[in-house]
Order: C-alpha cells, then sequence, then structure tokens
C-alpha cells in the first residue's frame, strides 16, 4: 500500500500542533497517534479513522466513508473515508473530532 503524502498534509493542518501527537509508518501508510494510541492514518486507499467500536454507525451513514478491514478481517470501530468524504474539510474535521474524542478517553501508552 502507498502512502498518501498529500492527506498526510491535509492530517497535519486538521489535527494542528498537539501535545502528544506523534506520527510514523504503518500498516503500509503514515499513521497518527495521540499519547501513543493510533488516532488515524493516511494510505493510497483513504483516511483511516479510529473511532471506537460502537461509536462508527453514524460515519458509515456517510457517503464515501466504509468499514474499514485489513484483509477479510472487519476493523469495527473504524472506518475508511474516501477522498470525496476526506476532501470535504468540514466532514474530515467532523470525523478527526469523534476521532479524538475517543481516543482522548484512553489511558496513554
Amino acid at each position: 500500500m502507498a502512502r498518501d503524502r498529500g492527506l498526510e498534509e491535509l492530517l497535519r493542518e486538521t489535527l494542528g500542533d498537539r501535545p502528544g501527537l506523534t506520527e510514523k509508518s504503518m500498516f503500509g501508510g503514515w499513521a497518527f497517534l495521540l499519547n501513543g494510541n493510533l488516532l488515524c492514518g493516511a494510505r493510497s486507499d483513504g483516511m483511516l479513522v479510529r473511532l471506537g467500536k460502537g461509536n462508527d454507525g453514524w460515519a458509515l451513514a456517510l457517503p464515501g466513508v466504509i468499514q474499514m478491514s485489513m484483509g477479510e478481517r472487519i476493523m469495527h470501530g473504524w472506518v475508511r473515508a474516501k477522498a470525496e468524504a476526506y476532501g470535504d474539510d468540514a466532514l474530515r474535521r467532523r470525523l478527526l473530532d469523534a476521532a479524538l474524542a475517543y481516543v482522548e478517553s484512553l489511558p496513554g501508552k
């Protein structure tokens, strides 16, 4: 899976400079972590967003947002936003705000 450097920049701009935010190569793309917990990611197949199990129904109802899977394994609590979704500034912000709210509730690693 190839990296999407344009999406990586969009995520950096949207997430801003916040304490505990780090980045690293993961899952064939680029991952953003908050206090050591996965928050979101950028890959050539879309923006990955961690919403938490049971918190993703509203996002899956949006156009351009699908359930994340790795191979045949469904990743409950994670969604993949296609370019049509993450290209919308307000929608990208809404997804990332929800991811931040969830990941901020987790203990740091």
